[in-house]
């Protein structure tokens, strides 16, 4: 893992008040769609957060960009699981918070969160909408936060929060190449329930635009039942069409 020019003068941020939730936002080759997205997160620092971008080796000039809007920015073997261990690793929160790149928080989401972490409850997610064209997502994202509140499995799109001690309890996320947000709802899911926030992230429906509705339907499911009776991780991730990095030194 390796600073590549935290804050915007080469030096992490870590001045001033000690935030009390760390949004960590994995990142790679995110080009100029990251201003957007870190735009719209800066404004939380205001309240109490810091952000820290964990980029996977980006090749389009992404971890130079964040440099200017994220209090941390730094470089970490590629794989969300691996770039949010990292983020973790560094973050000087009490809370943890992990957004995607293609993920926009809803209005007053730390608020939220601090609701919903007032009481014995250790960790959480928000529900989720489905940015895209077909009709259909309107119903995929409402079986997504049915399923996800009956099961009490959460996935990376409906922005994770966590307490830090909780997080490291369970031995933070699996470094597997797909399913680590299902790994980790389930290790969280034995030490007690998330909060299900029902205010809505909105995430980027251009996988199910790419590929049409029915079939990333029939892919997610399969997927996820291949996960659960035992299938690599890495096989899966080729069959998701994301090429994981190699294992081997």
């Amino acid at each position: 893992m390796d600073d590549v020019g935290d804050g915007v003068c080469g030096e992490p941020r870590d001045a001033g008040p000690q935030p009390w939730i760390s949004v960590i936002v994995p990142v790679l080759n995110e080009g100029s769609g990251l201003a957007t997205c870190l735009s719209r997160l800066t404004c939380l620092r205001d309240n109490g957060a810091e952000l820290i971008v964990a980029d996977g080796g980006s090749e389009d000039g992404t971890a130079e960009l964040a440099r200017t809007l994220a209090d941390r920015v730094l470089t970490a073997p590629r794989g969300r699981a691996s770039q949010m261990n990292a983020g973790a690793a560094v973050a000087r929160a009490d809370v943890l918070l992990f957004v995607h790149a293609d993920t926009q928080l809803p209005p007053q989401a730390l608020a939220h969160i601090r609701t919903a972490l007032g009481g014995s409850v250790n960790w959480g997610r928000f529900d989720v909408d489905i940015d895209g064209h077909a009709p259909l997502l309107r119903s995929v994202a409402a079986l997504m936060n049915l399923r996800s509140r009956l099961t009490g499995i959460a996935t990376g799109d409906q922005a994770i929060f966590v307490r830090r001690a909780v997080f490291e309890a369970v031995g933070t996320y699996p470094d597997i190449a797909l399913m680590e947000d299902v790994a980790l709802s389930t290790a969280l899911r034995k030490l007690g329930r998330p909060a299900c926030i029902r205010a809505r992230v909105i995430t980027s429906g251009r996988r199910w635009d790419k590929h049409g509705v029915l079939r990333t339907i029939v892919l997610m499911w399969w997927l996820r039942a291949a996960y659960f009776l035992g299938a690599d991780p890495d096989d899966l991730a080729l069959r998701y069409g994301y090429r994981p990095r190699s294992r081997n030194p």
